[in-house]
């Protein structure tokens, strides 16, 4: 008995520039391949998770013109000439710091695996909502899930660093008026 030969059709693919942690990335992709595999895959920028890939879970959660998105819902395609920032752009920002030191205190890591979404949105509560409450700071985590820690530790930690926040900008304007 011989085998049927089999035929596989050509891959179709594009050519897709984008600007990734200010970093111009040239690649060549499949029309179907979303952002998050894009970063993964071809820029090695691994901190951003794929988890339930229906945007559901937030693992994906990057930052793309200033505001937090999900980067396993659209092809990477729609983000040329956009401004996207992964984790690994945050290294030296001093609230991505002040955030991580946080999470350690507060216990807010386990697996870790949810931690660079959690990150993300974190830094854009504190930065968008700096009088938020535990109520609002949950609210605001509702689109990123956490399969071990029960959310405790991470909404502490949020919490803290808007304390410490706004326990600064007091004191700089207590300074100031003196």
């Amino acid at each position: 008995m011989s085998a049927l030969p089999i035929a596989f059709p050509a891959v179709e693919t594009t050519e897709v520039e984008l600007t990734v942690n200010d970093r111009c990335y040239q690649l060549t992709l499949q029309p179907r391949t979303h952002l998050a595999d894009a970063l993964r895959d071809h820029c090695g920028l691994t901190a951003t998770h794929v988890g339930c890939e229906q945007g559901v879970c937030g693992a994906c959660t990057i930052e793309v013109d200033g505001a937090p998105q999900r980067s396993c819902l659209q092809s990477a395609k729609r983000f040329e000439g956009r401004q996207i920032r992964t984790l690994e752009a945050f290294d030296d920002d001093p609230l991505m710091a002040q955030l991580r030191a946080a999470f350690s205190a507060e216990h807010a890591l386990q697996c870790g695996y949810c931690t660079p979404g959690m990150l993300m949105t974190a830094r854009d509560i504190v930065l968008r909502l700096p009088d938020a409450d535990e109520v609002r700071v949950c609210e605001e985590l509702a689109g990123n899930l956490c399969r071990c820690t029960g959310y405790f530790g991470i909404v502490r930690a949020i919490l803290r660093v808007l304390r410490e926040r706004d326990s600064t900008v007091s004191s700089q304007e207590i300074t100031h008026a003196a």
